[in-house]
């Protein structure tokens, strides 16, 4: 998934260095709620330009609203009810290696798809009977904005005092600012209810889809039509998260699920972040609309298919490389190093071509929601650019964590697989 990056090892660090980072947990809990709301009210009440707050911006925070709140706390609810109800595939994940405790893999429960599509139903159902206007989210969305992050917060916090009761001896010399923020264990869980496999997905991801419909159906209320613009960002995003459905199992073998801890980086990230940035195109095309030409319409839906069959190809022969390394990658063979670690550094296919095409395929995707906005204003690409600084700052810190794991054998596949991300460039 899209938000954080790869876990700091803060158990070996200098005391200047854990103060330091300490400083920077401060300002992320402080920041990142902040920016949410900075990128919301200019696009929305500002016409998408780049202000300073005063009196009058900071008048634009809304506070929780009990309409709000009810509807963020059933929405999680119905969604944790959906993910322990619903029938699924149990799949195992990945053997877990943690510093004092037994090699071990958790069962997940496969059912996001089934989540998705009835939580889609549900929704169609509420607007078509009147119970809630489609535009309901767009309405709601200063308030739902807020209520969000306090209910989100408090959230991390239960987090935090679940994973302290479940973390290993090394996970325990965190201390609060940092356990609360990176997270306090690997994967704090609720009986078989794993709470990170949840939020990776299930409210987030689906609460952004309904926030994109809901921006199309105030477009339709105030301009009188829906631009084209506007439904290839709801097409573009739905394709994106129902492949991530489609293809749930395939998040068992990522590093988030392997080796990030749940705490406010992950937790928050996908509740809020996820949501209420990720669909900024959209609530910038409500005010904003944009009728592209065909031709620019159609180079728009080619770029984002390419960049979906990149992004998903290259994740697919990894996921299934890493179950069965035995499986032909492009009707051949797969290649890989052997390192002295006992495991195995593909070289064929995506990951021979560049180490991270993933990331290519992805920053090809987001680049193409950002196009449909046009180029009038930045904050539209808000997306974009957070996102292109994040992958380049976490490719650097996996070649760097994957440099120390694996030393000579490293330099054996860097020298073999030259380009980190783009093919020639970089």
């Amino acid at each position: 998934m899209r938000y954080t990056p790869a876990t700091m090892d803060v158990t070996q660090q200098t005391p200047l260095q854990r103060r330091l980072n300490n400083l920077g947990f401060a300002a992320m809990l402080l920041f990142c709620p902040l920016i949410t709301w900075y990128v919301t009210i200019a696009i929305r009440y500002y016409d998408a330009v780049l202000v300073l707050p005063d009196r009058a911006f900071l008048g634009h925070v809304a506070p929780p609203s009990l309409t709000a709140l009810c509807f963020y706390l059933g929405w999680l609810a119905l969604q944790g009810a959906f993910a322990a109800l619903l029938p699924g595939k149990l799949e195992r994940g990945i053997e877990l290696e943690l510093p004092g405790r037994e090699p071990h893999a958790l069962e997940y429960k496969m059912n996001g798809l089934g989540a998705f599509v009835l939580t889609l139903l549900v929704a169609v159902g509420l607007v078509l009977s009147g119970v809630l206007p489609a535009t309901f989210l767009y309405q709601q969305l200063d308030s739902l904005l807020t209520t969000a992050n306090v209910v989100v917060l408090a959230l991390c916090g239960y987090m935090f005092a679940l994973g302290r009761t479940q973390a290993t001896p090394q996970e325990r010399t965190r201390n609060a600012l940092e356990a609360y923020v990176i997270g306090a264990a690997l994967n704090p869980r609720n009986g078989s209810f794993d709470w990170k496999f949840f939020c990776e997905s299930r409210p987030g991801m689906i609460l952004w889809v309904l926030l994109d419909f809901s921006f199309a159906a105030a477009q339709l209320a105030r301009q009188g039509e829906i631009s084209n613009s506007m439904w290839l960002v709801c097409a573009f995003q739905l394709l994106y998260v129902a492949d991530y459905f489609v293809m749930e199992d395939a998040i068992l073998t990522t590093w988030d699920i392997r080796h990030e801890p749940f705490g406010f980086m992950l937790c928050w990230g996908c509740l809020v972040w996820i949501p209420f940035t990720f669909s900024l195109q959209g609530l910038y095309l409500v005010d904003h609309p944009i009728q592209l030409p065909v031709p620019a319409a159609v180079a728009l839906v080619l770029f984002n298919l390419a960049g979906y069959v990149i992004f998903r190809g290259a994740n697919l022969q990894k996921h299934r490389f890493r179950k069965a390394p035995e499986q032909a990658i492009w009707g051949r063979a797969p290649e890989f190093i052997q390192t002295q670690r006992g495991t195995k550094l593909l070289v064929s296919g995506f990951w021979g071509v560049a180490r991270h095409s993933n990331y290519l395929g992805d920053l090809m995707m987001g680049l193409a929601w950002c196009l449909t906005t046009g180029f009038a204003h930045v904050l539209p690409y808000f997306y974009i650019i957070y996102f292109l600084i994040l992958l380049l700052h976490r490719e650097r810190r996996d070649h760097g964590h994957c440099a120390r794991k694996y030393g000579a054998d490293w330099d054996t596949y860097t020298a073999r697989v030259r380009w980190r991300i783009l093919p020639g460039v970089y």
